[in-house]
């Protein structure tokens, strides 16, 4: 897991750049949510009171595996367990993302705002080695305090449902990498969210619920991080399963 020196450079580079403009772009992230697209987290106190209990109760290594609905998921997810201001000074807590390149980083105005805002760019299906270079990247950091968003599902779910055929394994590579290291799965949906989109609706509402727990494993190698992404995705599915079970209760 170990990487060069001057990628650990700027990755700490990286770091502290964005904790430099940290009071700048995440309010203003959240105002775009909050304000603009008129967004709203369903019970976000309750939920923020469990997420900042987890976050006194353990020093754990974090990894957060979210289902895959819209390209904002992951600023949803940030913002429904943290809080504007609460991130502004829990910096540890504004995850890491792996954004696909054609979709952030592209183009060089995007690319520079990806890279202050703690984002390693990643080619869906691209070449295994480059693929394996941002994993790494991606296990350093959450192995020395930060926390990184990687989805359940390697991209938006096409059927509105999660689909254990298109689980990402990352996850549990990156799980299985680092010791005792903890999956936060966190299951969003807007109420008005059939099917996967660019972006929710404007004015929506969303359903948000986590579980952490480590995943276990007999095997090794391989085979012990694709255990750990299938247990991983189960429990997402368990989530999804009672977000649905609520829904036809209270129809």
């Amino acid at each position: 897991m170990s990487l060069p020196a001057a990628t650990r450079f700027n990755l700490f580079v990286q770091r502290e750049v964005g904790r430099l403009w940290l009071v700048v772009w995440v309010p203003t992230a959240i105002f775009v949510l909050s304000v603009i697209m008129r967004y709203r987290i369903r019970n976000v106190r309750d939920l923020r009171r469990r997420f900042r209990r987890l976050v006194r109760e353990t020093d754990k290594p974090i990894l957060i595996c979210p289902n895959h609905l819209t390209m904002v998921d992951s600023a949803l997810v940030t913002w429904a367990l943290g809080g504007p201001w609460w991130l502004v000074f829990h910096y540890r807590w504004v995850p890491w993302n792996l954004p696909e390149y054609q979709n952030f980083a592209s183009v060089w105005l995007s690319r520079i705002a990806a890279w202050a805002t703690k984002c390693i760019p990643i080619v869906r299906g691209g070449e295994r080695e480059q693929v394996s270079k941002v994993l790494k990247r991606i296990q350093h950091v959450v192995s020395r305090g930060d926390t990184a968003i990687i989805f359940a599902e390697g991209g938006r779910s096409r059927t509105g449902r999660i689909q254990m055929e298109t689980i990402a394994h990352g996850m549990g590579r990156i799980v299985n990498s680092i010791p005792d290291c903890h999956a936060l799965c966190v299951y969003l949906r807007g109420d008005r969210q059939d099917r996967w989109s660019t972006v929710p609706k404007r004015g929506d509402s969303f359903y948000v619920d986590f579980e952490v727990f480590r995943p276990e494993s007999e095997n090794s190698g391989m085979r012990r991080s694709r255990d750990f992404a299938v247990q991983i995705a189960d429990r997402l599915v368990q989530l999804e399963d009672k977000y649905f079970a609520l829904q036809q209760a209270t129809a």
